[in-house]
């Protein structure tokens, strides 16, 4: 094990208020990936195994998508109040992306304004597509806009593809990959990322397939008619930030490492959706792999993004 405290930007929460709607709607699984037994002590657990010292905790998907208006807006506050009393009740052991309410993008002006100003959330997490609607959509500029000009952290995590699942395939094992990517490449095709310089994206998964693909996506952009040339995008797209959850592979972290900026890569474990088992391992082949900056990649590249927990 490193001998680093790392920093964990991609670790889950699952309050009971938040299971507890979930049941209500018949909707126990995350992309496919059934409700996981959670505590904040089972967190504690995991990252005291791990050497991890800080874990920013947030909601997977479906967020709350699937309770629109009023209902979404009163679930997403009490997610929040939870996250932030797990902050002051462990000094020093969490933090906490805030939940918002896309597609609902009045809720979640109002959501980031308070989570980030009175509860003291380190950034936001939102789903890579909103009931099908894409980041980079013009539908969510002026929340983009706002988080921009905060230069506010924002997590991007994967969601459901809005299509059928591939039968046998559970959306989280492959479609959660391309939902990734797809989010990534409207926020460079739309210019969200050009237009707002001071936004920072943390892409889940090692950016899902986008280090693998990024040459061809960029190129094919600009021959589908960017205002952006390959360059640029590609440029636009390197200063998103990557999480090494699940992606401590001999195959994957070539890929991340030959494109992505070496200071925006950050750990991530994705407990307990990943159980304890295998988020140890992945740590483990994180930590035999020799293309990675340890120290950078375990603590020093997200103290610097969030400089509290320096």
């Amino acid at each position: 094990m490193s001998t680093a405290q790392r920093i964990d930007v991609h670790h889950h929460v699952v309050p009971p208020v938040y299971r507890e709607a979930l049941q209500r709607v018949g909707s126990d699984a995350a992309g496919g990936r059934h409700l996981p037994d959670w505590s904040p002590q089972a967190s504690l657990d995991l990252m005291d195994r791990n050497g991890i010292s800080t874990a920013i905790l947030s909601v997977t998907t479906p967020g709350v998508e699937p309770w629109p208006g009023q209902e979404g807006r009163d679930l997403a506050r009490a997610l929040n109040e939870h996250c932030a009393e797990l902050v002051r009740d462990h000094p020093g052991r969490f933090g906490f992306w805030a939940t918002l309410t896309l597609p609902d993008v009045d809720g979640a002006l109002v959501e980031a304004e308070h989570a980030l100003d009175e509860l003291g959330a380190d950034g936001v997490v939102l789903l890579a597509n909103s009931g099908g609607t894409y980041l980079g959509d013009e539908a969510f500029e002026p929340l983009l806009a706002e988080l921009g000009r905060r230069g506010a952290v924002v997590f991007v995590h994967p969601s459901a593809l809005p299509a059928d699942p591939v039968p046998g395939i559970p959306p989280f094992a492959a479609d959660f990959l391309l939902d990734t990517t797809r989010a990534a490449a409207k926020l460079a095709a739309s210019g969200t990322l050009h237009r707002h310089p001071d936004l920072k994206v943390i892409l889940s998964h090692a950016g899902g397939f986008l280090p693998y693909a990024v040459e061809r996506i960029a190129a094919c952009l600009e021959m589908a008619g960017s205002e952006r040339s390959t360059a640029d995008l590609i440029a636009d797209l390197r200063r998103c930030y990557f999480d090494t959850a699940l992606s401590a592979s001999p195959y994957a972290l070539p890929g991340l490492t030959a494109f992505a900026d070496p200071e925006r890569i950050l750990f991530g474990s994705d407990f307990p959706y990943a159980p304890a088992d295998i988020a140890t391992t992945m740590t483990e082949r994180l930590d035999a792999s020799p293309v990675i900056d340890h120290a950078a990649v375990d603590r020093e590249n997200a103290a610097r993004l969030l400089p509290r927990h320096s």
